[in-house]
């Protein structure tokens, strides 16, 4: 009997922390909601294709510049297996269970790569990261850990070219 007790207990335990986990992430997004606002939509034209599609992980997306304080708002805070594809008008992530993320190009600010965002720890440059301006103004990165890592270098470069074209137009 006292066993039973002792199981039952610890899994009542186990449940109120699942529950008060649960409660802080909702209170979290309601928090940030605001400061996230709505996604910029996914264009009818993308524009050229510039650089080809890299598959990986979708990491998450941070309020900038904390890499671990994750957004919370909708399926931006959750991983997932991810397409990344950058075209003339902005980049397109493509991500399996979750909505579509566009990144128009006026809103990128930089692209680069870290060791780690959104909790993911990986090796020096183990992670390509973008951060970007919401269209409420808010700055946020978005982290993208590609199954081949040699295309990275071609993000940023492709970033710091197309940045360069905007300042002498």
């Amino acid at each position: 009997m006292e066993r039973t007790l002792q199981v039952v207990l610890l899994l009542v335990l186990f449940c109120l922390v699942l529950w008060l986990m649960y409660r802080a992430w909702q209170k979290k997004a309601r928090r940030q909601a605001e400061a996230v606002g709505e996604l910029p939509p996914v264009p009818a034209e993308l524009g050229a294709q510039l650089l080809e599609p890299t598959t990986g992980l979708y990491t998450g997306t941070t309020l900038a510049p904390s890499w671990q304080n994750r957004i919370a708002v909708g399926d931006l805070g959750f991983r997932a297996a991810a397409e990344l594809t950058r075209f003339e008008r902005g980049i397109l992530l493509e991500r399996d269970g979750a909505d579509v993320l566009w990144i128009p190009q006026e809103s990128i600010t930089a692209v680069r790569t870290e060791r780690g965002h959104a909790g993911k720890v990986m090796t020096q440059d183990g992670v390509l990261v973008i951060r970007w301006k919401l269209p409420t103004g808010t700055e946020v990165d978005t982290g993208f850990r590609g199954d081949d890592k040699t295309v990275y270098p071609a993000w940023v470069a492709a970033a710091a070219s197309t940045k360069t074209g905007e300042e002498t137009t």
